[in-house]
């Protein structure tokens, strides 16, 4: 599923979490319980391409994989991505599976030459951001 936005600016993860938080409340309130994978496409001046939601999982747990990650940001040639997911829980620590997943995907965005600029966790009102804690080179 292909979400589109208006095409913004991302300046922080800050804005990044409220983009995503509002494409969540916009679910219906038992998928809002579940837990989402999204990846925000970005050009070279750091606008949005597309926002794409890539999983739709459990109360606790989406299976990511690289080849859908990365799929509609080769065919709309963007110049990096943001992934964002949240936890129904509302901690927002990172899970190992959280930390093993993003670096294989950045990985693989390596490899691919599109750079994977943060991971935003969100949960309730609060956000994780792997670049802002140093996560994220």
């Amino acid at each position: 599923m292909e979400i589109k936005v208006k095409e913004k600016r991302v300046e922080n993860p800050v804005q990044v979490a409220k983009i995503i938080r509002e494409v969540l409340n916009k679910e219906q309130e038992n998928d809002q319980k579940k837990e989402h994978f999204w990846v925000i496409g970005l050009n070279s001046r750091n606008r949005i391409e597309y926002l794409e939601l890539v999983s739709l999982g459990s109360l606790n747990s989406s299976i990511v994989e690289p080849r859908e990650v990365f799929r509609l940001a080769i065919m709309k040639r963007v110049a990096s991505i943001i992934l964002g997911h949240n936890h129904p829980s509302g901690d927002v620590e990172p899970s190992e599976d959280d930390l093993t997943m993003t670096g294989r995907l950045k990985g693989a965005g390596e490899i691919l030459g599109i750079e994977v600029q943060d991971h935003i966790i969100i949960g309730g009102k609060r956000h994780f951001s792997f670049k802002e804690r140093g996560i994220m080179s």
